[in-house]
Order: structure tokens, then sequence, then C-alpha cells
């Protein structure tokens, strides 16, 4: 092993050592004996030395190696490795700025979704209380990406990572998409990849903020519904810079998809339908936050303060996927982090072992 290594006395107390080290997530880690690593290690034919990504915000690299040493520390099996290796290369990807993650002072961090055959292979829940506990690849693999990112990232919570608030997605937020049940495309497949092709996708975002609607029969009444939730989503006055994912359980997209609309489609009607008026955006007398009517974009009337603001700048801002119990009318949305250039982006990598 390349690793720092250490003799411990057979009576050693290996759960209180690693907390001692300040490399716990607040929970108990497995012990990452030699043995331990490399059957984990065992699970690619990436070389142990090889560098997957820099982990911002102190850029260390992230071999193969300390990504093994993190994946046994969370539980994982050897057979979850390739996923917890994508998942690196994906968060680490500019597009999904990381940096600005690990040190800000709002609730956001990655959320990670995983497609293709390799939800059934490793048992990866999609279905009921997919967003909660119960299967250890969902619990062990987010896990497993959020000590690398306090591990070999360094966002040490407190120190670098000053979430006012933080959310319990910062122990583990991973889930796969139910794509058996889903009436449109799934994520990766709309984002250029073959629905046989196993991804995963990174989102840094809020905690799932829950959506009922047992009554609507309708797509405009389940939407208008998911519109309302995501009207005053991170902050009321917040328009036209939050990306928003939103995972809609499948008795609701059944619902949508049968008055015939894709998801082209439902993403159109929640820009065109998710607005308020521009003075009720402005910033209050009593100097509270607001819109700056300078800094709209040129296709709006900054002139006119009855013009309706988008809550987001294009339709192509909302990232839509299917999850969740087969019953239940509930859905869920997910605020994104930033606002302009320096929001954080949907990033989908393949998943495998080589």
């Amino acid at each position: 092993m390349t690793q720092d290594t250490y003799e411990l006395e057979d009576q050693a107390d290996l759960i209180e050592f690693y907390f001692e080290q300040g490399v716990t997530d607040g929970l108990p880690v497995v012990p990452p004996t030699e043995p331990r690593v490399q059957a984990m290690l065992a699970a690619t034919r990436r070389p142990a030395d090889e560098v997957i990504a820099a982990v911002p915000p102190n850029y260390a690299d992230a071999t193969v190696e300390k990504v093994a040493v993190n994946a046994v520390m969370a539980g994982c099996k050897p057979a979850y490795l390739p996923v917890v290796i994508a998942g690196v290369q994906a968060m680490c990807d500019e597009r999904a700025n990381l940096h600005g993650v690990q040190g800000t002072t709002h609730t956001a961090t990655p959320l990670f979704i995983v497609n293709g055959p390799i939800r059934h292979q490793l048992d990866i829940n999609c279905a009921t209380g997919v967003f909660g506990s119960g299967w250890r690849a969902n619990a062990t693999i987010g896990r497993a990406l959020r000590l690398i990112m306090v591990n070999i990232g360094g966002a040490q919570p407190g120190e670098i990572d000053k979430s006012a608030m933080g959310h319990p997605g910062k122990y583990t937020y991973c889930i796969g998409e139910y794509e058996e049940v889903s009436p449109w495309e799934p994520l990766h497949v709309e984002h250029g990849y073959e629905r046989q092709q196993s991804t995963i996708s990174v989102y840094c975002c809020d905690a799932p903020q829950c959506i009922s609607n047992h009554g609507s029969r309708t797509a405009r009444g389940i939407l208008s519904t998911i519109g309302a939730s995501m009207s005053v989503g991170w902050s009321d006055k917040t328009y036209l810079s939050a990306n928003y994912l939103v995972v809609i359980g499948p008795e609701h997209a059944e619902t949508i998809a049968a008055d015939g609309l894709d998801k082209r489609a439902v993403k159109r009607f929640l820009y065109e339908n998710v607005r308020r008026p521009l003075h009720e955006l402005l910033p209050g007398p009593d100097g509270s936050e607001g819109l700056n009517p300078e800094r709209l974009p040129g296709w709006l009337d900054a002139t006119n303060t009855a013009s309706l603001i988008p809550k987001v700048a294009s339709p192509d801002n909302i990232i839509l996927a299917v999850a969740g119990g087969t019953a239940g009318r509930f859905s869920v949305h997910m605020c994104g982090w930033g606002g302009g250039a320096g929001s954080s982006q949907l990033v989908t990598v393949p998943i495998d072992d080589n």
C-alpha cells in the first residue's frame, strides 16, 4: 500500500482510533485494513496509483487506492468501487462546481443519481423510500463519496464546509432512477447515453422538498402543485438564477404522461407557469433582497414592472427524473446551487471498471 499505515496493539479500539484521526463523518467507519483495501482494489483494472481527479477545495489527488480506502471505510462492497470512481469523476468536473459547494454557507451538497443496468446488479434502490434508509448500495456509495469530499478534498464541517444548516444528504445522497416505470426516457438517455450504458450523474442541491397531490387527475393539476412548491424554493425572490431537479413519483408521472406530456413539455409548462411579476421581486424599501432590473436579460422588459419573470432562465434548467414508490401520489423537488455562470450543473459520466 502507498497510503499511511499504522501498527496498532491488538486491543486497540479501532473505532475510536479513526474518530481520533478525524477521518469519519461522525459515524463509525469500517477500519481500512490492508486485506480489505486489496479486496476493494480487485474490483477494478485501474492501477492503484492512477489519479482519478483532484478533489477541491484542497485539490488533493484522489488516486484509485485513496478512493478504495474511503469506500472500505464507508462500508462498500468491492463491486461498488467502479460506481464510486465514476462519482468522483463526475463531482470533480468543473461544471458541477464542487469547489464552490464545498465551502458555501448554503445547504447544497452533491446528489448522485445512478442509471442503467448496474442498478439491478448492485441492488440500488429506485423505488419505495428511495431517499431513505435500508439499502446498503445507496447508503455506502453516497457515504464513500462524502468521505472523499472531506478526507481528500479537505472540506471539514465547521472549518472549510461552512454550511449554515447542512442537511442529511451530507451523510449520504445517492439514488437510482426507476427507469422501468417511467413513461419517459431516463436521465442518462436524455443526455446522450445508450439505455444499456450504466452512468452516474451528480447535481448539487438542497434536501428533497415533498410535494403531495392526491386529488388531481390531470397533468395541469399535478404540475401546478409542483410549480407552486418550486416558486418559493431557496428564496421567494430567487428567480432567474436557481436550477431545479424535480423527481416525479411514478403515480404522478403516469398521470402526466397520460395527458400526452413528454419531458420537454413538462419542463416548458413549469417554465411558463412558475412566474411572478417583476414588481414583487424587486428589493424592498427595507433593503431586503430582490432582483436588480439592470441585470435582467435583454429578452425581458425591465421597464415594465408587470413583466412576468420565470423561476429559471430556461426550460433546460429544469432536470426531471422518475423515482419512488408506486403507491402514493408524491413527488419532490430540490433547488440547485448558485446562479449564472457559477451555478452547479448536472454532470453525467459512464460507469466502467477499466
